[in-house]
């Protein structure tokens, strides 16, 4: 299902992240495993801010990932 930027939350997950992305969640998780992911880790969890989701998105873009 895509959706604007602004229909997601504040806060993603990696299954917003695999969807963005149209990849699979696994592959969401390690993703967000790199090292230069804003990752915020609040227990086992894993999440990242909607912004900072974007804008390392946009550098990767730059830096041809």
């Amino acid at each position: 299902m895509h959706k604007n930027v602004e229909d997601y939350p504040m806060i993603l997950t990696a299954e917003h992240i695999a969807e963005i992305l149209m990849i699979s969640k696994p592959t969401a998780y390690e993703l967000m495993e790199q090292t230069s992911f804003p990752l915020i880790r609040i227990g086992r969890s894993k999440r990242v801010l909607k912004d900072k989701f974007f804008n390392w998105l946009s550098q990767q873009q730059v830096c041809g990932l």
